[in-house]
């Protein structure tokens, strides 16, 4: 199943500040960010890279997606997959999907799995072995519905 018509996916850009943050908030707190260090985290992840020694070259390490409304040019939604280079599995790839988010005004129209196709499918085209992510409880059947399944218990600890 690809994009509704009327929506298209890209990488995050510094110019997406305000409706990015906007659109995070029905996650959680985004708190009080300048642009400025908005587009100095964008440039960061922009030029993060990880090593990949099965196929010798490098690849994308920050892999922050948005869906945007072709009409409006809205961002409907957000994500990003992290890739994190391991010891174990011969020095494995592993891809940790963050901070999903769909505007609460998209919500509703399939948006969010499709954003969670689009980033497996990073993912996978950059050879994890596995990708995982962190829910509430409330999401846990949405994400089997992506493909998800249920493999332990997230822990923390906060300041």
């Amino acid at each position: 199943m690809g994009l509704p018509d009327g929506f298209y996916v890209r990488r995050i850009e510094e110019k997406d500040f305000e409706q990015v943050t906007e659109t995070l908030k029905v996650l959680t707190t985004v708190g009080t960010i300048a642009p400025e260090s908005f587009g100095k985290l964008i440039k960061y992840w922009n030029e993060a890279t990880v090593w990949d020694d099965n196929n010798d070259k490098k690849i994308m390490q920050y892999n922050a997606i948005v869906i945007v409304d072709k009409h409006t040019e809205k961002i409907a939604a957000t994500g990003n997959i992290f890739i994190e280079k391991k010891i174990i599995h011969e020095l494995g790839l592993c891809g940790h999907i963050e901070d999903i988010a769909v505007n609460s005004k998209y919500q509703g129209q399939g948006l969010g799995k499709l954003l969670i196709d689009e980033l497996v499918t990073i993912g996978y085209g950059y050879g994890c072995y596995k990708i995982i992510l962190d829910c509430d409880e409330k999401n846990v059947k949405f994400y089997e519905k992506c493909g998800f399944s249920n493999a332990g218990v997230e822990m923390q600890i906060r300041k």
